[in-house]
């Protein structure tokens, strides 16, 4: 039986990274999966485990005085609700866009369950669900205005747009647990609407506490874990997930001819290709494959997402420009990969950059990633290291064989030493006067030191690929090919080994999927692919 903790607080927060650590560290070392999310605005997450590892993470929380009031729903399930453990730093524990809504300045009145349905039927009450379409589409309170929004970041444009419901007006807000209605009634507050109420507690709660026979509740509510849905007992519902799109698919859609499972739902038939369709139905057949044998299809992970909202549409995902065969591009879209991290890619060509990349970046180099925010990050190495502080499952911050400040001190280098040799080797006739055999022997030094480190181990930093790997093979592969004959007659066979055991791996294969130029209007990529 593993025990269930839904938990948010809205509270101050600094030394995110230290807190991140501890956070990773405890729930590590005590059998725990799930996602935390943290930010400077608090914290949000929802974890399962032992009974006893959930319990010390709860104690840990008790232990920080700021922790103080967190809003916390445990529940218990049969089957592990969570295949891997993620903790994350965040801009917002929930993200609405809007720096005016901040629960720790203002929040709306909190109603009870059992008062609930008194204040939702009073005529002079707006009621509108705050969630998104996937989520009202399988069930909402009798009543409610539905605002049809793919992502919670959408609420308050839609907003803006209800002239119907003046700002002296009484309006509830309500959401699964509790959690989005804090910072949308925030922003309502903030926005001048002078009394705002929200559910205390969530649907969630309101299921839990509220008779059926007297529940205003008609349909089922989604949830963010392999249950997909609950109907008002609480038991798990009818619905299954669409793996291709994160749909709930009731049993009717499963009767729906567009359905295929693992494969696409008539909502997302039309949505994907019939390449995609193909890939997704090869991932099916090797999960049902693992199945039978007993085992776990990786491949397969269920499609879920942070604690406070589903998987985000593709419009919300942070934009990549990059460029194929770059290399700094690549070590970008590895380490993005590495992640799970998806971005809309941008394909570009150098020689023809689009108008939007010198907006964001007036470098104009690739890789460029435009985050949700508004934040840009235009260096390759800041990208990566962005991307794998928010998910590092596979440990490449940390090497197994020495220390962070050296690994990156050895990526200095090959950005800096190696990277100015390379160049002048590579494409010597931009540089006036350079000898290009000349600085392929400058740039040996450090393909000398690289097959002295690799000699006892398969990696730069131990028996496993680190942040350095990635980070510096892309460049040891354009010099091997400035001339690849030359390059494999060396006595450097530790290198040798390394780069063709990066370059047969699958997701450097994967990263150097091809893509046609992007141009504007062009429908968005998502990367990676699966």
């Amino acid at each position: 039986m593993h025990l269930v903790a839904a938990l948010y607080r809205f509270v101050h927060l600094d030394n995110l990274h230290s807190y991140q650590a501890d956070l990773r560290d405890l729930c590590a070392a005590h059998g725990i999966k799930g996602t935390l999310l943290i930010a400077e605005e608090g914290i949000n997450g929802t974890v399962a485990g032992p009974e006893s590892g959930v319990q010390q993470l709860l104690d840990f929380f008790n232990a920080d005085p700021r922790m103080a009031g967190m809003s916390l729903k445990l529940s218990r399930s049969e089957a592990a609700p969570f295949r891997e453990l993620k903790v994350k730093i965040k801009t917002e524990i929930v993200t609405l866009g809007q720096d005016n809504a901040d629960p720790r300045v203002a929040v709306g009145q909190y109603v009870t369950p059992q008062d609930w349905n008194a204040l939702i039927q009073d005529p002079d009450v707006t009621l509108i669900d705050t969630r998104n379409t996937y989520e009202t589409d399988i069930g909402s309170f009798r009543g409610a205005v539905l605002p049809h929004t793919d992502g919670f970041r959408d609420f308050p444009e839609w907003m803006k747009k209800q002239a119907n419901v003046p700002k002296n007006r009484k309006v509830a807000m309500f959401c699964t647990g509790g959690i989005r209605c804090e910072k949308a009634t925030a922003h309502l507050l903030a926005e001048g609407y002078q009394e705002v109420f929200h559910l205390e507690g969530g649907i969630l709660r309101y299921l839990e506490e509220v008779p059926r026979e007297e529940s205003l509740w008609e349909g089922d509510c989604f949830v963010f874990d392999q249950r997909v849905s609950v109907d008002h007992d609480l038991a798990p519902g009818d619905h299954v997930m669409c793996a291709a799109c994160g749909r709930a698919v009731d049993a009717a859609g499963r009767a729906d001819e567009r359905y295929r499972e693992g494969v696409s739902c008539a909502g997302c038939h039309s949505e994907t290709t019939e390449t995609q369709k193909a890939r997704f139905a090869e991932r099916q057949r090797q999960f049902e494959l693992a199945q039978q044998r007993g085992e776990l299809h990786l491949g397969a992970d269920f499609p879920h997402s942070h604690p406070s909202g589903a998987e985000e549409p593709l419009d919300q995902y942070p934009i990549l420009y990059s460029f194929r065969r770059c290399p700094y591009a690549m070590r970008a879209r590895m380490a993005l990969a590495a992640a799970k991290q998806p971005v809309r890619l941008r394909e570009v060509v150098l020689k023809d950059k689009p108008p939007s990349l010198l907006e964001f970046s007036p470098k104009a180099t690739v890789p460029v990633l435009v985050l949700k925010d508004g934040r840009v990050i235009d260096e390759s190495l800041a990208i990566m290291q962005w991307a794998l502080e928010n998910s590092d499952q596979e440990g490449l911050l940390s090497p197994s064989n020495g220390d962070s400040a050296t690994m990156l001190s050895l990526i200095d280098r090959n950005d800096s030493e190696f990277k100015t040799h390379l160049d002048r080797y590579k494409y010597s006739t931009r540089y006036e006067g350079a000898d290009p055999l000349q600085h392929r022997t400058e740039a040996e030094k450090f393909i000398d030191d690289l097959n002295e480190r690799l000699r006892d181990q398969d990696y730069l930093f131990g028996d496993r690929t680190s942040l350095a790997d990635i980070a510096i093979a892309p460049f040891v592969r354009q010099f091997a090919n400035a001339d690849a004959k030359w390059f494999k007659s060396t006595r450097y066979e530790n290198v040798h080994r390394w780069l063709q055991k990066f370059l047969e791996s699958p997701r450097f294969r994967d990263c150097m999927h091809k893509f046609k130029q992007w141009k504007s209007g062009d429908a968005p990529i998502r990367f990676p692919l699966v």
